[in-house]
């Protein structure tokens, strides 16, 4: 498996130090491509941090549509012979291509128009879906219209504590400062999970496909917190999870908003300590 960090020269100047230090030893976050292929075909190329591949493959497989629960996947290995030849002349594999065996109903989704529909070129850590789907497209692919009749509440006075369970959770953003976090807490406000990744979108389907693969089944419900800005992507990938609320630290984005509000979502964004700015649905709020 992959570093989740690693080491680079970095020099550091000041601008009131007129002179020019030595390069020294920097701790950055890793970012490489995970290749996830099913039934021989080549399904998406994403940037990411390695670790947690195997969740992360479950979370994107259902943001897309093509798996509903963890059943759907039989199995799923790295692929042999990934890398480069070896001085004994075996292939070494460098943990980069994640081979999933699909149930029949699963594959059967992936030859259809969802699969078709499947964007198979490279996903960069910056950016998962980039409004290629729009929120009627999305509307269409819920197992239910929207979230308009789901009942559950949130608390404002939990939110400070939503936070801080969160920034506990980055430890590698700790040593680094490039990663995103993402955190699913119950209806409760008990933290189920946390992730880190160079991808905000791969933060949400690790913690999403981890929920999954420790027996959870959609909707999942409760409360997504994320470190970066909630962008479409973001609110598209807690839809199809079924989970109704949805917090961010940083901004919201004017998709993600008219997304949370059609959809009859939670969404609260800029969540600091002394305060929270609600976006949609106001209604489930309680102090």
């Amino acid at each position: 498996m992959g570093r989740v960090t690693t080491r680079v020269p970095v020099t550091k100047i000041r601008y009131a130090d007129a002179s020019r230090p030595a390069p020294r030893a920097d701790v950055v976050a890793v970012e490489e491509p995970l290749e996830i292929r099913a039934a021989g075909q080549v399904l998406t190329v994403t940037m990411r941090t390695p670790g947690a591949d195997v969740d992360l493959a479950h979370g994107w497989l259902l943001a897309e549509g093509l798996i509903t629960s963890a059943a759907e996947v039989r199995t799923a290995r790295y692929c042999a012979g990934a890398g480069e030849t070896g001085p004994d002349g075996i292939a070494q594999n460098t943990y980069n291509v994640l081979d999933l065996d699909l149930a029949d109903r699963a594959l059967a989704r992936l030859d259809g128009p969802l699969g078709a529909a499947q964007r198979l070129g490279v996903t960069t850590s910056a950016c998962g879906v980039c409004g290629s789907a729009s929120i009627d497209a999305l509307r269409e692919r819920l197992p239910t219209a929207g979230f308009s009749h789901v009942a559950q509440q949130l608390s404002v006075a939990a939110v400070p504590s939503m936070i801080d369970a969160l920034r506990a959770s980055q430890a590698t953003f700790g040593k680094t400062g490039g990663t995103h976090a993402a955190a699913l807490f119950d209806d409760s406000g008990v933290l189920r999970g946390a992730a880190e990744d160079v991808g905000r979108h791969n933060a949400v389907d690790k913690v999403v496909g981890g929920a999954l693969v420790s027996g959870a089944v959609p909707p999942l419900g409760g409360t997504l917190v994320v470190s970066s800005r909630a962008s479409y992507e973001v609110v598209q990938k807690a839809a199809m999870a079924g989970i109704p609320v949805v917090i961010s630290v940083s901004a919201p984005s004017s998709l993600a908003v008219d997304a949370a509000t059609t959809l009859g979502m939670t969404l609260l964004a800029f969540a600091r300590e002394d305060g929270v700015n609600v976006y949609a649905g106001a209604h489930r709020l309680t102090d």
